[in-house]
């Protein structure tokens, strides 16, 4: 690995580029597990040039880095993350929060699961354009089967895929691969920890023909897999990477065998497992909502005692990562942040403390969280170790934190493809109050008049459905229906839930994915066409609101048409809050109730912005 930089710096001398980057002193630990060693590394643009000797003085303009004292790691990875999720219960998060943490923690490669493919473009854009600032991002398409977990949350048939059988599954996939995802997730477990009544599972066949179609479009698959039962099943199968940990029972040799056989990696998930009190460190403060702040207790060093169960599930989980280590499976970090009381990017760091906890020696950690992520997303020849030619994702932290692993939260410099970033200027940024400022584009103001065969609004915005949530939520049915003659409305059709506040909803996004944000403002409000029989609200979903307590206002159809006007200023939230500003609206979502059990139905048409 090592070589002379002296010929390095003539070849520099004539390119026509920025000044290259010369980190000095610095103890490298290069990701492989070999022992940390001093050497000198380049970075010109986006790459690591050389790492070597230094025999020659650095060319005039070369930014020289005194890293004595430090130690450089490659970037980290974190391999199960929900970007949008906050760690707060009910809260969303603030996405550029959440990726300013993972860089502030050096983290520089996630994979994310909660978007769903609508937002796979918008994502993208805004990073490639520096709109946003973030790690290196893998999107995933979720797919699961009928009533299993990853369907209970209301958000639609658009979130998650099902499949229950091969053929099915075969034609589930393929949908997926056409959104272009990085990976695929399918949850194929569904025990609940015997917390809660189990959920469904995926049978062997079904997830066998995920997989070969998936590996056919060059596409990874990662799993919710949580049984020891669970488990032999998806290895077998041939999946390539199994997370969250066995929390059943301890691994045996069979599943060590089929693993062994398959190369099949293990992401143990343990930060989400691991019991916390209720405590949260004041670091993290700012990946909250404000109002979420006040309840925060700093940590005490103590927390109440966990439950039997939950200490026989915790022994279950950090003895089988033991045991999986030992007998040669590979083990790589990922967190599930994003969940309740998992923070982004911090997690990840603490994700390599439990690991060492679990029987890993620091270095083996800091390796899982390296190669080892990276070979289990099959990005090695491009990042994971300190070489030349791989991208310059790299990461100074005060201390040794191969022989103390928890010197890993002292992050003093982040390099993101070449790029320095200060975590002390993300962390003020995280800390402070406000939402991380996203721009606003004007709209037009026609939104649908349900003509499009495809399901999109007159946006080219895909429309989109969501209920109550729970495996038990309310059902419902939209799609296009002749109005008169040659025009057409959107019939909505709902089958209420026996419990409380069932609803059902169809949202009209404003941009891609309602990722984006919309300027409303030149606008007095919405105006539509209705009939129907149904307790009815129109929302507004806004990049403000964190909880569900959207802009609203209530309506009432009739079963004949009206043409209805709602101004903006009779909307409304149940808690108070400050006038909506009008230039960070998301989505029109249409929305209808009922007595538990009770039919309902809308038909919609020409929704537009007035003023």
């Amino acid at each position: 690995m090592k070589r002379f930089l002296s010929l390095f710096f003539f070849a520099v001398a004539a390119w026509a580029q920025p000044a290259p980057i010369l980190i000095r002193g610095a103890r490298v630990v290069d990701g492989t597990g070999a022992p940390a060693y001093s050497v000198t590394v380049v970075v010109i643009g986006t790459r690591i040039a050389a790492v070597g000797r230094e025999t020659a003085a650095p060319p005039p303009g070369t930014r020289v880095i005194d890293a004595s004292g430090l130690t450089l790691l490659p970037g980290l990875f974190d391999l199960h993350t929900h970007l949008s999720a906050s760690a707060a219960t009910g809260v969303a998060g603030d996405w550029g929060k959440s990726l300013k943490a993972y860089l502030a923690c050096g983290v520089t490669t996630v994979n994310d699961y909660a978007e769903y493919s609508e937002m796979f473009w918008p994502i993208r854009q805004v990073l490639a354009t520096g709109s946003l600032m973030g790690p290196r991002i893998n999107l995933a398409v979720r797919m699961s089967t009928t009533g299993g977990h990853g369907t209970e949350g209301g958000w639609g048939d658009f979130m998650t895929l099902i499949a229950n059988t091969p053929e099915q599954a075969r034609w589930a996939t393929k949908r997926a691969l056409a959104a272009k995802p990085d990976v695929i997730k399918v949850f194929t477990d569904g025990w609940r920890y015997g917390a809660a009544p189990n959920l469904t599972s995926m049978n062997l066949e079904t997830l066998t023909a995920i997989v070969e179609t998936a590996h056919a479009g060059g596409v990874k698959l990662f799993t919710h897999t949580v049984t020891l039962a669970g488990a032999k099943l998806a290895a077998r199968a041939g999946v390539d990477v199994l997370v969250h940990g066995i929390g059943d029972a301890d691994v045996d040799a069979e599943l060590i065998e089929i693993m062994k056989s398959k190369g099949t990696f293990y992401v143990p998930t343990l930060a989400v497992y691991e019991f916390k009190g209720g405590e949260r460190a004041p670091r993290v403060a700012g990946l909250l909502d404000p109002d979420v702040r006040a309840t925060l207790r700093p940590a005490t060093g103590s927390a109440p005692e966990m439950s039997a169960e939950r200490r026989e599930r915790w022994q279950h989980l950090t003895g089988n990562v033991r045991r999986l280590f030992e007998a040669g499976i590979p083990v790589a970090v990922g967190t599930d942040a994003g969940m309740p009381g998992t923070f982004h990017g911090y997690s990840t760091l603490h994700e390599m403390e439990l690991l060492v906890k679990s029987g890993l020696t620091p270095m083996q950690a800091l390796t899982a969280g390296t190669s080892v992520s990276a070979r289990a997303l099959s990005v090695l020849p491009e990042r994971g170790t300190i070489a030349p030619g791989k991208l310059a994702d790299l990461v100074l932290v005060d201390g040794r934190p191969d022989e103390q692993i928890a010197d890993l939260h002292k992050t003093r410099r982040v390099f993101l493809g070449g790029f320095e970033l200060q975590p002390q200027d993300l962390e003020k940024v995280i800390q402070a109050p406000e939402m991380t400022p996203l721009a606003a584009r004007p709209i037009p103001p026609q939104i649908d008049d349900m003509e499009r065969t495809d399901g999109r609004t007159m946006l080219g915005t895909l429309r989109v459905n969501s209920t109550d949530a729970g495996i038990d939520h309310s059902a419902m049915m939209f799609q296009p229906v002749v109005r008169a003659g040659n025009d057409h409305a959107l019939m909505i059709q709902a089958a209420m839930a026996d419990k409380e506040h069932p609803f059902v909803r169809v949202e009209l996004p404003l941009t891609a994915g309602a990722f984006e944000l919309a300027d409303v403002s030149k606008y007095a409000g919405v105006s539509f066409d209705v009939r129907g029989e149904a307790a009815a609200r129109l929302i507004v979903q806004t990049y403000g609101v964190r909880n569900s307590d959207h802009w609203a206002a209530a309506f009432t159809p009739t079963g004949e048409w009206q043409t209805l006007k709602i101004p903006f200023s009779a909307l409304a939230r149940a808690a108070p809050a400050p006038a909506w500003t009008r230039k960070d609206a998301r989505a029109l979502l249409f929305e209808l109730g009922g007595a538990p059990g009770a039919k309902a139905w809308l038909e919609l048409d020409n929704v537009q912005f007035y003023q």
